[in-house]
């Protein structure tokens, strides 16, 4: 298997979010890959465009990806105030490669970032992984209620 590489990307990602880099800073049309990405391998983000694909990553801070090559094969995202809060957002491995820690590199990548290095809580959401987070620490809040409200 060829080797994977994290990046982790500047807040806002904005190579990634204009210029498509990826490992190494090379052009690599990463908001594409990343797009393929999440259409096929995350059912919550299907159909993202690419405008809110790069309005998402200008207000996140924290932003990893994996690269196999030139694929993308994970990516996650965090936003915080770097010292109560935190959430982790749109963590995925392609699924070809899962079972394999990459979500775990993803996962820990995110939280070892300065902007959550501290935080006090750090939240996730998820429909099917609830068992793979609780591996990394991650604990069901049986005190408190997801409430959504819809635009």
């Amino acid at each position: 298997m060829a080797r994977i590489c994290l990046v982790e990307h500047a807040p806002g990602a904005p190579g990634l979010r204009w210029l498509g880099l990826g490992p190494k800073l090379r052009p690599s049309r990463g908001l594409l890959k990343l797009r393929r990405l999440l259409d096929k391998h995350a059912f919550w983000a299907r159909g993202r465009s690419p405008a809110q694909l790069r309005r998402m990553l200008a207000g996140s801070q924290v932003v990893v990806s994996l690269w196999r090559g030139k694929r993308m094969v994970g990516f996650g995202r965090a936003n915080s105030d770097g010292i109560h809060r935190a959430v982790l957002w749109d963590i995925v491995v392609a699924g070809d490669l899962q079972g394999r820690g990459l979500g775990r590199r993803v996962v820990e990548a995110l939280l070892a970032s300065p902007h959550l290095r501290e935080v006090e809580r750090v939240y996730l959401m998820t429909t099917n992984s609830s068992g793979f987070y609780q591996q990394l620490g991650f604990s069901h809040a049986s005190n408190q209620h997801l409430l959504i409200r819809k635009q």
